[in-house]
């Protein structure tokens, strides 16, 4: 395939630009911003509390974004944090029945739109796209861990 690097770099950049846009319009209801998004989903997602670090983590941000998802997030009463005693990055974070209530909301468009990006499909297709992404993203954070 001949222009691989302007494809791969500009279809990359067009996907993260339609995932930004899409979760501003389908979270806007809910006075949401994707990081936002991105904590309630995983906390959700994951049958254990987690802490800012383990979402810092899963979630691929840094820790001043979390800080700042998760303050904003138990200032809306959507998460609760177990202990006030410990560093608040190493304490557990709960969903509360409020947040759980919107984290499925949140959840089932994620899925929703999921499913229709990846419409067309097969699912062996969709297999390996999958692995062929996780395989590029490896080998690209290997470069940058030389730097």
């Amino acid at each position: 395939m001949l222009h691989r690097f302007e494809t791969f770099t500009v279809q990359i950049a067009k996907i993260r630009r339609n995932i930004q846009k899409i979760k501003s319009e389908e979270m806007a209801e809910f006075g949401l911003k994707g990081p936002h998004v991105t904590c309630l989903y995983y906390l959700y997602k994951n049958p254990e509390p987690l802490t800012a670090k383990q979402l810092c983590d899963v979630c691929d941000e840094d820790k001043g974004a979390i800080s700042r998802s998760i303050e904003f997030l138990e200032s809306k009463g959507y998460i609760d944090v177990s202990s006030k005693t410990e560093k608040r990055y190493k304490s557990p974070l709960a969903l509360t029945d409020k947040g759980n209530e919107i984290a499925k909301i949140v959840a089932e468009k994620i899925d929703n739109v999921v499913n229709l990006a990846s419409e067309g499909l097969s699912s062996i297709k969709r297999r390996e796209f999958y692995d062929s992404l996780i395989l590029i993203s490896n080998n690209l954070q290997q470069i940058c861990d030389k730097y």
